[in-house]
């Protein structure tokens, strides 16, 4: 069997959502991997159709918010969603943010997730049975690119990635975390949006060559390409 190997691509800050404090929400989520998987090789495509469960129907989006689910079971994994660094600290250094606060065990942070869970996709397609369940690692992967997009899931442990901090969107009392997650694209499609189908559509539009939005929200997309060496 051909040697596989996964690259992933995060194309500039794309879409910050919704409706969880502590991460976005499910149609958050959704959005960015129904645009990932729209623009997967062919390569790509048959590997994550084959590691998908066969309860997505090949529908990636409907998987995307899979590792929100796992905090109470697995609470190891919580820390996994965000990298803060100290107040007024606007660069992020390894040693210092990676870490699990409540353990203090180090590694455990967005950006060493993503890194595991690609290296472990790597093993996709070797002649030896990787030791991993690939199927996890993609839908872990898949919903950390996410996370890692969303501007204060990368922000001060202080404030906790802005959920102690209280602001007022339009008429609504709400924290600066859930704005980010939540307010900004249930408002944008309020306004302007059919419902979320027809803004994903627009977004499909709006990707160009050069990856430069032209409308007000910062997107992010991810992509999965697939090559055999």
């Amino acid at each position: 069997m051909g040697c596989y190997r996964v690259q992933l691509v995060a194309i500039i800050s794309f879409m910050l959502l919704l409706s969880n404090t502590h991460g976005w929400g499910d149609d958050g989520h959704a959005i960015v991997c129904k645009i990932a998987q729209a623009r997967l090789s062919t390569a790509a495509a048959k590997a994550v159709k084959k590691l998908l469960p066969k309860s997505a129907n090949n529908d990636l989006a409907s998987k995307c918010s899979w590792a929100d689910s796992l905090r109470v079971v697995f609470p190891w994994s919580s820390a996994l969603h965000f990298a803060n660094t100290p107040d007024s600290v606007c660069n992020y250094k390894d040693t210092r943010d990676c870490v699990d606060k409540k353990t203090g065990i180090k590694g455990r942070c967005v950006v060493a997730a993503i890194t595991n869970y690609t290296n472990q996709l790597l093993e996709y397609g070797s002649d030896t049975k990787s030791k991993y369940n690939l199927t996890q690692s993609l839908l872990f992967l898949s919903h950390f690119l996410g996370d890692v997009h969303q501007p204060l899931h990368c922000g001060f442990f202080s404030d906790k990635g802005g959920n102690e901090i209280n602001v007022r969107w339009y008429r609504r009392k709400q924290n600066l975390h859930h704005v980010w997650d939540a307010s900004i694209i249930e408002t944008e499609v309020e306004r302007f949006y059919d419902d979320i189908e027809d803004f994903v559509d627009a977004i499909q539009r709006n990707i160009t060559v050069s990856c430069a939005p032209s409308f007000n929200l910062l997107f992010s997309i991810q992509r999965f390409n697939l090559f055999i060496r």
